[in-house]
């Protein structure tokens, strides 16, 4: 077992923090939060890395410890058994039959054990909690940080309690009832299930693993920084495209990079380019403005639809610090992007995942992807996570009678 060397840092306000214990957003800066506007002090967990750099000698070293010297746990035991992480990432050399002039790899995170890029965020969590002796684990989600949750509980034996709009993809659901979580519908949107989970772990003392809220989420969520840095031969992409909702996986792949940079293993931040719909754009709509403005989500892409984008200071801080570029596109280019990937390659993703080749594509429109440039597409969560979504894209054939005359004339 290693000593758990970090200390939180606030995003807003810079102040440090030593406990090795719970703590989610920073006691100064948040209590002035409400359920109206992003929230203030959300933290950063920040390791010693001159110490790291004295004690390696390159990536390899990393790697070879499991990164356990970047993960806020003792002991990679306390992981959960299944497979989280490592997923592939592949080549896609050409695009409806023309040859690309530019480097592009998809990095598939549907081959996490529940189907999506949330499995990594929940491992962490799952990870620290049973290192703590924690009881229940709490969360509000759309579906997939949920049925996330519920399956990596369900591995690790522990208790599970997911609250989610009761307009939440089936698929979604189901996953969460049959891995044995206990599921609370509620009447309301994502941020008023968020505001009650936070109320219940206040009120019942659950620990909360709420994106943004959790800081381990965004630890988790930077082990496919990690991961895309050795599968490119310990290369940086020139750009990542990532669909974002309340931005905490934007802010997860910043970490995860950053780390590198702060340990001398990488000397530039790959460009981050930041994907919403533009029926869902209160991340990308506000940067940089004074006063934040709210406008109702209303995009077929259900994990990336949110109002209130809880991450929103520490991805407006990476994206400025880093020269990020943010843009939206169209529900009808999500949906179109969706059918190209799964007609091209074999992958069907769902909306909120397809929504970040849609940026990519709406890139290669506008002329903005260099030829000889190296282009990474994060896909985060699998197309049959939400089957209703992509229900207009689908023209089902009538049923004929089984015989060669029949077969003919379908096929004339």
């Amino acid at each position: 077992m290693k000593p758990t060397g970090f200390i939180y840092k606030c995003n807003d306000c810079d102040r440090e923090y030593s406990t090795f214990g719970i703590l989610y957003l920073c006691p100064w800066c948040s209590t002035g939060n409400s359920n109206t506007a992003p929230q203030k002090g959300v933290l950063r967990i920040l390791y010693d890395y001159p110490k790291i750099r004295k004690s390696i000698e390159g990536f390899a070293d990393l790697k070879n410890n499991g990164f356990i010297s970047l993960l806020p746990i003792a002991s990679r035991a306390s992981l959960p058994p299944l497979r989280v992480g490592n997923t592939p990432l592949y080549p896609l050399p050409e695009l409806d039959g023309s040859k690309l002039p530019f480097s592009l790899r998809l990095k598939d995170d549907s081959q996490n054990p529940t189907w999506s890029f949330k499995d990594r965020a929940s491992a962490l969590v799952s990870a620290f909690a049973k290192e703590k002796k924690l009881g229940i684990i709490v969360t509000a989600s759309t579906g997939n940080a949920g049925s996330s949750l519920a399956g990596i509980c369900a591995s690790q034996k522990q208790k599970a309690v997911i609250i989610v709009p009761e307009k939440a993809p089936l698929a979604k659901l189901t996953q969460i009832i049959m891995y044995g979580a206990t599921l609370i519908p509620v009447k309301g949107t994502y941020d008023e299930a968020f505001e009650l989970s936070v109320k219940a772990t206040e009120e019942f003392g659950w620990y909360n693993r709420n994106t943004a809220f959790n800081p381990l989420t965004i630890e988790g969520k930077k082990t496919v920084s990690f991961e895309l840095f050795e599968q490119m031969g310990n290369l940086v992409p020139d750009r990542i495209f990532i669909s974002a909702g309340d931005g905490v996986i934007v802010s997860g792949v910043y970490k995860g990079f950053e780390d590198l940079l702060e340990l001398n293993i990488i000397d530039r931040m790959p460009v981050m380019v930041v994907v919403q719909s533009e029926k869902s754009d209160n991340l990308v709509r506000n940067i940089g403005k004074k006063d934040f403005t709210v406008i109702p989500s209303n995009t077929i892409a259900d994990s990336i639809s949110v109002d209130i984008p809880r991450n929103f200071y520490m991805v407006q801080h990476f994206i400025q610090k880093y020269n990020g570029v943010t843009l939206t596109v169209s529900d009808e280019e999500i949906l179109a992007a969706s059918k190209n990937l799964s007609g091209n390659t074999g992958l069907f993703a769902e909306p909120a995942a397809a929504a970040a080749l849609a940026g990519l594509l709406s890139y290669m429109k506008q002329g903005r992807v260099p030829a000889g440039s190296s282009n990474v597409v994060l896909l985060t969560g699998s197309g049959l996570k939400d089957l209703k979504a992509v229900g207009p894209l689908l023209n089902m054939p009538a049923s004929i009678d089984p015989s060669i005359a029949n077969l003919k004339k379908l096929l004339q």
